[in-house]
């Protein structure tokens, strides 16, 4: 069975066929959110500290980095923060920083800036998973040799110079190309999570079926853990949390080993750890034991992550107690 390794200092994480479903929290990541955005031009990481709190108690068990962040104040001082060459290694090195130094879950380092990659990748204590190597010609002769360097992991993207296509036959032929060309630089297959690309599904009715079939092809014939933008799939929709529930557990189904979320909402981790139950990947159905006695709380007025963090919270004192 195909296993992709995440580290952190004192953690290790398993994607693969036969393990539970991987949550990848997404939260850190200041694209299209303002005030996150301006609280990091200003040095400010209490939402960012908060959001990777929140995001490991109520279930992800890796947590995305994002250094995408617009700073507009000081590009008005210095028009060097109007490149992201510029802005995002430092500011990737930061946010790891941070994050480590309150949580123990391996990281994905997610950037398309290749210094912020290497930023990231020189700040991760462990093994994180590089985000992300493209079909993209230039996209692959950047990144692949970091991975080679640092023996990390990679999300490959099935895009290639021609764009996203909607033909999946093509974007299997695109990640097929990626663990071609990253086997000429000695990365093994096992290292490379594809993301197969998932299309709004209320844009493209075909977009579910598609991915699942993809799913299915890029397991069996390639032999590659894959992941997602869950979200993606209810781009567009009302109700998109229903949409999401539904998707989710479908994809693992077909195959889907991991997928970069929002895990603090409630209604896709049920939705998980639901999937995880049933394709026998709970112990004893202690997760969803776990997870129940959290969604109680939550009658009582608790919101998911205050839920979570406390079930977290009595956890650990009860293991404390019993050493």
């Amino acid at each position: 069975m195909t296993r992709t390794i995440l580290e952190s200092k004192t953690k290790t994480v398993t994607i693969g066929f036969d393990e539970p479903f991987c949550v990848i929290g997404e939260r850190i990541n200041p694209t299209g959110r303002k005030k996150l955005a301006a609280e990091l031009e200003l040095g400010d990481f209490t939402t960012v500290e908060k959001d990777a709190l929140e995001q490991v108690a109520c279930g992800a068990t890796v947590l995305d980095i994002n250094s995408g962040a617009v700073f507009s104040n000081k590009m008005a001082e210095d028009p060097r923060y109007a490149d992201n060459n510029f802005v995002e290694p430092p500011l990737m090195r930061d946010l790891i920083t941070r994050v480590q130094a309150i949580t123990d879950v391996p990281l994905c380092i997610d950037s398309s800036v290749p210094a912020a990659l290497e930023a990231g990748l020189e700040a991760c204590e462990g093994r994180p998973l590089l985000n992300s190597v493209t079909g993209e010609e230039e996209r692959l002769e950047l990144v692949l040799p970091l991975v080679k360097k640092y023996n990390v992991p990679v999300v490959a993207i099935s895009n290639d110079d021609t764009g996203i296509s909607e033909d999946p036959d093509v974007r299997f032929e695109v990640a097929k190309k990626i663990v071609q060309r990253a086997a000429d630089f000695g990365i093994p297959a096992h290292d490379i999570v594809v993301d197969p690309l998932v299309m709004p599904v209320g844009a493209m009715a075909s977009a579910g079926r598609q991915v699942f079939t993809l799913v299915q092809r890029l397991r069996t014939e390639l032999g590659v853990n894959t992941t997602c933008g869950a979200s993606n799939i209810s781009f567009g929709l009302p109700n998109r949390h229903g949409v999401n529930g539904a998707f989710l557990p479908m994809a693992i189904g077909a195959g889907m080993t991991s997928a970069i979320m929002n895990p603090v909402r409630s209604q896709e981790m049920e939705a998980i750890r639901a999937a995880n139950l049933l394709m026998d990947h709970d112990a004893n159905s202690m997760e969803w034991i776990k997870l129940s006695k959290v969604l109680d709380a939550m009658k009582e007025g608790a919101t998911f992550a205050e839920a979570s963090a406390a079930a977290a919270s009595a956890g650990g004192r009860g293991r404390r107690r019993a050493r």
